[in-house]
């Protein structure tokens, strides 16, 4: 609700914007000695908004995968994760081994995300429900009992752990009962208008301070501040 974490105006609301993406995006708009704005949309907005100019850059967790990339010109990644399954701790699914075990169970997940359109495919035997408009609607879905699993990124997962007690986290990597997924589909980059190669050069010279593991550092950091965390 301010600005006392580091947290930047939502553009056009009372509301403030933190976390990892908007870590990034500071650093962006320092190195351009320009003003960061942040604007809220819908997760299927986001392309057509870099396509028309509406926004300068997309740091949003998307994955750099080519049906994007034919569209729209990607950092190098910012982040790199695991798809992992999200489910009730008391429920019936708690004790899941690998994907095979969630035969019988209601799915859903986030609309035009790998997590809906390559993964929950993959789950033998589940019934998939309509996909949701967006990560809250999700976990709504699953806390309150409408779906039995929730297919999403490690990050969301760990946050989503952390905001609701009743939530648990299954992660299959490694194994050989996991989902099929490429390396395009668990790299996260940062998206800028076709043909934008200086601001992608920009962008591409302050991610290379970084490694992955400070990635992982900062994506933790990120989470022990959400606000629906905090007591």
């Amino acid at each position: 609700s301010d600005d006392s974490n580091g947290a930047v105006p939502i553009s056009g609301t009372p509301d403030y914007a933190y976390g990892y993406d908007i870590i990034f995006a500071k650093e962006v708009a320092d190195k351009l000695g320009c003003e960061l704005e942040v604007v809220k949309m819908e997760w299927d907005a986001l392309i057509p908004a870099l396509q028309s100019g509406t926004v300068d850059a997309v740091i949003a967790g998307q994955c750099i995968t080519a049906e994007r990339a034919a569209q729209v010109d990607f950092s190098d990644p910012y982040y790199y994760a695991s798809i992992v399954c999200l489910v009730k701790s008391d429920g019936a699914y708690a004790d899941a081994t690998g994907i095979s075990s969630f035969e019988g169970a209601t799915a859903t997940s986030q609309l035009g995300t790998v997590w809906y359109d390559t993964c929950l495919p993959q789950v033998p035997g589940v019934e998939v429900l309509p996909a949701q408009e967006s990560v809250p609607a999700m976990l709504v879905a699953l806390d309150s009992g409408a779906v039995d699993l929730v297919v999403t990124d490690q990050p969301t997962a760990l946050s989503a752990c952390k905001a609701y007690s009743g939530m648990k986290m299954l992660d299959f990597s490694g194994t050989d009962d996991d989902f099929a997924v490429s390396e395009e589909e668990t790299n996260f980059g940062i998206s800028v208008q076709k043909g934008n190669t200086g601001l992608t050069d920009v962008i591409n010279e302050v991610l290379a301070q970084y490694t992955p593991d400070d990635y992982t550092a900062m994506m933790d950091e990120a989470i022990t501040v959400q606000p629906l965390n905090q007591d």
